[in-house]
């Protein structure tokens, strides 16, 4: 004998003492709540330190996976070192490679400020070392002994050109050698009249003073280049000695960093390499325009590019990066535009989410990370290799030959935290061979937590926390256990409660409108109820509809009266953010023959496949418990009336066989109960989902219609624990105007449609007489007889 069940069983009230009158004398919530396994899972990941244990956060949306991982990562890293600062330098010897230089943190800043400083002060310095009248009297000497050298050498040529009879006479385009007679320059027309042997002899002595004016054109040379070499020591030395205090100063605060320190003797070489910079001498190359004015700023190349700053951080930083397309995640070489054409140097490199991740922790949503072309090969050749690449992107895929720049790669010594879906994390692990060996932590978010009292103080936290940073006003005790009982709703289980934490947000702050609006000092019971019909109001326009349309008659549901074959059964139609229950017409036909039970939305193609498995399942039942003697000669046809789109689910397999038994035993079924649940071939009922809204769908009908007080619905016994009804149908069940009953059995549910008896089976296989079982079985073995008569001949 099943039990209807009583308004206590339906819904599991809340009576919880939460030890307060308000949430506002409850304490904030520390951690993540309910969810052991996934704490467990990220403590582990966060702090072994071999390489491959980055950790995939899986669970579904608005379970407040982002939220609690974060702020566990924030306390987590609240406690780690903060990672160095990172810059890009100009690469001296190779412009195309810029360098990155490692400072500890908050020191970036202050080398690139203190860089900056340094180039302007060594300017000042320079200039007034290099305008001091002692530069200009050492200068000044070195001249002219160079001068009174070259006058030497001069003398001496004039004096053996004069010997050889030849004056020297200098011209624009060099110096010429004209022979002398009797005291004055000859002529050419002269030369022209002289005996040969004259100008045989000339000319032997115009070769032999050639020869000597090389000899000395040389010598000019290398007194040129002697002059020049002393210049230069002059001027290196005097370079030297003006920067010689401000380079102590670098060398004395960043000196112990070995690449620093490198790079500063690198700076202080190129200072005297390029003095003509700071004097403002230097000198204009005869380039073409406009290509002279692409080339950068000369003084840039001294600029720091500080690319990571952690001068402000805390401990280990903690980025969560929402749009990880290629150059956001790995960094970018910025371009500019000059005169037509795009140029670009070392200043131009900006950093990406993993070099601000670097030494902490990188969070990013799977999918996203999927979805942008390179961002997922990008990161895991960086987790692989544990280095950042900054790499123009069409140098990445190949398509422009172009030369650019190829900045030194960053040492990678991060955490990467991926947040997706459950069914997201299979896939990876299996097609991509990669994944498995780079996320090896999996940190599971459940859906649902146990309702004890640990996790009902944490839920009070957890309210009390959301209404003090979102200033919302604060829920009294019975506003506390109306969102409670809402979470087990959610939950679809009265011993859980839901971690959807976002639509449990998302309810409080609508009662808070609400209290708002009344001037209430507290959200009570009644706006969290109002919040609750208002988000259903809003969404359940084409229920209405439907319920409408039935109430109308235009779709036929019966919620009065018997009839055979016939029952309705009960289907859960999802809009996105509402899901309610639709009563169908279901209708059992049966004949003699031997096609068995046929599935009509099969043949239509409107069913599924779990749908055809659950008729399926019907033959199997049929079988074994009514064709152990002669074989099942049945021809039935089972059809969803007025269904017009595609049937999926097994959760009305039962209410098929329902149905069918009825059609085979000639018996009438209660229109007035509704019926839910699949079965199996031994005749067991088993749990469905969507439990609550198929009951409150069939009770809204009902009320449409026109409440009697014997309608009802029956489901499966194991779904007992998963009533949360609402307040309205708990209060029908109370007053007796609707009944629930739980059943283990196709036999316990034909016998509360019918009003007959099941029927045990007999020793010799026969069923009580009289009973639904016994109808059932003498109908298939006369339908058996009557095949036999047909098909003898």
């Amino acid at each position: 004998m099943v039990e209807e069940l009583s308004y206590q069983q339906v819904r599991r009230f809340c009576s919880f003492d939460f030890g307060c009158e308000t949430t506002e004398e409850v304490p904030s919530l520390k951690g993540i709540i309910g969810q052991e396994r996934a704490v467990k899972a990220l403590l582990f990941g966060l702090n072994i330190k071999e390489r491959g244990f980055n950790i995939y956060v899986s669970g579904y949306p608005g379970t407040g996976r982002r939220t609690a991982c974060l702020r566990f990562l924030e306390e987590i890293a609240r406690d780690k070192p903060t990672p160095s600062d990172w810059c890009y330098v100009y690469n001296f010897d190779d412009p195309h490679h810029p360098k990155a230089l490692e400072l500890p943190p908050g020191k970036g800043r202050e080398f690139r400020e203190d860089m900056r400083a340094f180039i302007e002060n060594v300017g000042r310095a320079l200039s007034k070392a290099f305008e001091s009248e002692e530069y200009g009297k050492r200068r000044a000497s070195i001249l002219e002994e160079v001068n009174r050298e070259r006058a030497e050498l001069s003398r001496k040529l004039s004096l053996t050109a004069k010997q050889q009879g030849f004056l020297l006479q200098r011209t624009q385009i060099g110096v010429l050698l004209v022979p002398v007679m009797e005291g004055r320059p000859l002529k050419e027309e002269e030369f022209a009249r002289l005996p040969e042997e004259v100008k045989r002899e000339i000319q032997k002595r115009r070769r032999y003073l050639e020869e000597e004016l090389r000899t000395t054109m040389r010598a000019f040379r290398e007194l040129e280049k002697k002059a020049d070499a002393r210049i230069q020591e002059l001027n290196r030395e005097v370079a030297l000695y003006a920067m010689e205090q401000l380079m102590n100063g670098m060398m004395e605060k960043y000196g112990d960093i070995e690449r620093v320190k490198e790079y500063l003797e690198e700076v202080r070489e190129d200072i005297v390499k390029n003095l003509s910079l700071f004097l403002g001498k230097q000198e204009e190359k005869p380039t073409p325009f406009p290509f002279s004015q692409m080339a950068p700023p000369p003084m840039r190349r001294y600029e720091v590019n500080l690319i990571v700053d952690n001068s402000k951080t805390k401990g280990a930083p903690v980025i969560m990066e929402l749009n990880p397309t290629y150059p956001n995640l790995s960094g970018s070489i910025e371009k500019e535009a000059r005169f037509g054409a795009l140029v670009t140097d070392f200043t131009m490199i900006r950093g990406g989410a993993l070099h601000r991740a670097n030494g902490g922790y990188l969070v990013m949503y799977a999918e996203d990370l999927l979805a942008n072309p390179l961002s997922w090969e990008t990161l895991k050749r960086a987790l692989m290799n544990e280095q950042i690449t900054i790499e123009d992107v069409t140098a990445r895929l190949g398509l422009i030959a172009t030369r650019s720049l190829r900045p030194e790669p960053i040492p990678f010594t991060g955490k990467v935290v991926l947040i997706g879906n459950p069914a997201l994390y299979y896939l990876l692990y299996q097609f991509d061979r990669d994944f498995k060996e780079l996320f090896k932590v999996k940190a599971d978010f459940d859906v649902t937590m146990d309702r004890n009292e640990k996790n009902l103080r944490d839920y009070a936290s957890f309210v009390c926390t959301l209404c003090r940073k979102e200033g919302l006003k604060h829920l009294d005790a019975e506003a506390l256990r109306e969102v409670v009982e809402y979470s087990s709703r959610l939950a679809e289980d009265q011993m859980k409660l839901s971690t959807r934490f976002a639509e449990i947000s998302d309810i409080i702050r609508e009662a808070s409108f609400y209290a708002e609006q009344e001037g209430a000092d507290y959200v009570s019971r009644r706006h969290v109820k109002r919040a609750l019909e208002e988000k259903v109001y809003r969404s359940n326009l084409i229920q209405e509809k439907i319920n409408e349309m039935i109430a109308r008659g235009q779709l036929f549901i019966d919620t009065d009266g018997e009839k055979v074959g016939q029952v309705n059964g009960l289907a859960v139609i999802s809009l996105g953010d509402f899901e309610f229950g639709k009563p169908s017409r279901i209708t059992a036909t049966v004949a003699v023959g031997k096609e068995g039970v046929i599935d009509i939305e099969r043949e239509s193609e409107l069913g599924g496949r779990i749908h055809t498995k659950g008729v399926l399942i019907l033959s199997g039942y049929l079988s074994g418990r009514y064709a152990q003697n002669a074989p099942l000669s049945l021809s039935a046809r089972l059809v969803f009336e007025q269904s017009y789109t595609g049937v999926e689910g097994d959760s009305a397999s039962s209410a098929e066989l329902y149905a069918l038994l009825s059609a085979l035993s000639g018996l009438p079924l209660k229109q007035y109960i509704a019926v839910t649940g699949s079965v199996n071939q031994k005749g067991e009922v088993q749990p469905i989902g969507g439990v609550n809204s198929k009951i409150e769908g069939f009770f809204e009908v009902c009320k449409k219609k026109g409440l009697t007080g014997k309608q009802g619905i029956m489901i499966p016994y194991s779904n007992v624990q998963n009533l949360m009804l609402k307040d309205e149908v708990v209060e029908a069940i109370r007053e007796g105007k609707f009944h629930i009953y739980p059943v283990k059995t196709i036999d316990e549910g034909i016998e509360i449609l019918t009003g007959v008896k099941a029927g045990e089976r007999r020793p010799d296989g026969t069923y009580e007489e009289g009973t639904v079982n016994d109808l059932v079985q003498k109908r298939l073995l006369k339908m058996a007889e009557r095949l036999k008569e047909y098909t003898t001949p």
